[in-house]
C-alpha cells in the first residue's frame, strides 16, 4: 500500500517514511485551497463551488457552510444534504470524515482524525481514525470530536465539550471528557 492508503487505515505515519513528500503535498495544496475559499466574499453558491474543489465534491445547494473553514487534508471529506457548518470550524480529515444529512455544527467546533502517540521518541509521527457524525446530530460550538469517534443519529454534543468515544443516537453529552447527560425528550 502506499502512504495514502496506510495513513488511512490507522498506520502509524512517521516523517521518515521515502513516501511523506506526498503526504506533504496535499497538506501544502490544502493550505493554499483554505486560504483562498477563506478570502472570498459572503456568496453562498461561490463558497460551495470553491468548497466542493477543495473537497473533491459536490457540495448540495441545501448545504451551508460559513467561512473561515480550515482544513489540512480536504480529500477525505464528506457532506450530506440539508448541513449547517458555522464559521470559524476546523476538519482536519486525514482519518476521513463523515457528515450526514442534516447535521448542525456550531462555529468553532473541531472535527479532528489525527492524533500522536504516547511514546516521546515517536510523538512526532501521525495515525490517524476517521469520524463519523450521523444524521440529525448537532455538534455545538466549540466542541471537539476525537479520532475514531461516531456521534449518532440526532445526539446533541454539547458546546465545548470533548468527544473522546462514541455517542449513541439520541443522547446529550457534556463536558471534558464528554459524558452522557441524559436522552434526548421527544
Amino acid at each position: 500500500m502506499d502512504i495514502l492508503e496506510r495513513m488511512r487505515s490507522g498506520e502509524l505515519i512517521r516523517l521518515d517514511d521515502p513516501e511523506y513528500y506526498k503526504v506533504q503535498e496535499q497538506i501544502n495544496w490544502a493550505f493554499t485551497k483554505t486560504v483562498e475559499l477563506n478570502k472570498l466574499p459572503y456568496d453562498l453558491p461561490l463558497i460551495r463551488a470553491k468548497l466542493g474543489e477543495l473537497l473533491g465534491i459536490v457540495i448540495d445547494e441545501s448545504t451551508t457552510v460559513c467561512i473561515p473553514f480550515y482544513t489540512d487534508w480536504g480529500k477525505y471529506i464528506t457532506i450530506g444534504k440539508n448541513v449547517f457548518i458555522n464559521m470559524g470550524c476546523t476538519f482536519m480529515d486525514r482519518g476521513g470524515i463523515t457528515i450526514e444529512d442534516k447535521v448542525l455544527i456550531g462555529p468553532k467546533a473541531n472535527l479532528i482524525t489525527e492524533n500522536h502517540p504516547e511514546d516521546p521518541e515517536l510523538r512526532r509521527f501521525v495515525y490517524a481514525k476517521p469520524i463519523h457524525i450521523k444524521r440529525g446530530a448537532w455538534v455545538g460550538a466549540s466542541a471537539t470530536i476525537l479520532p475514531g469517534v461516531t456521534v449518532g443519529e440526532n445526539a446533541i454534543v454539547a458546546a465545548g465539550a470533548v468527544v473522546t468515544k462514541d455517542v449513541p443516537d439520541n443522547m446529550i453529552v457534556g463536558g471534558v471528557p464528554a459524558k452522557i447527560i441524559r436522552k434526548i425528550k421527544n
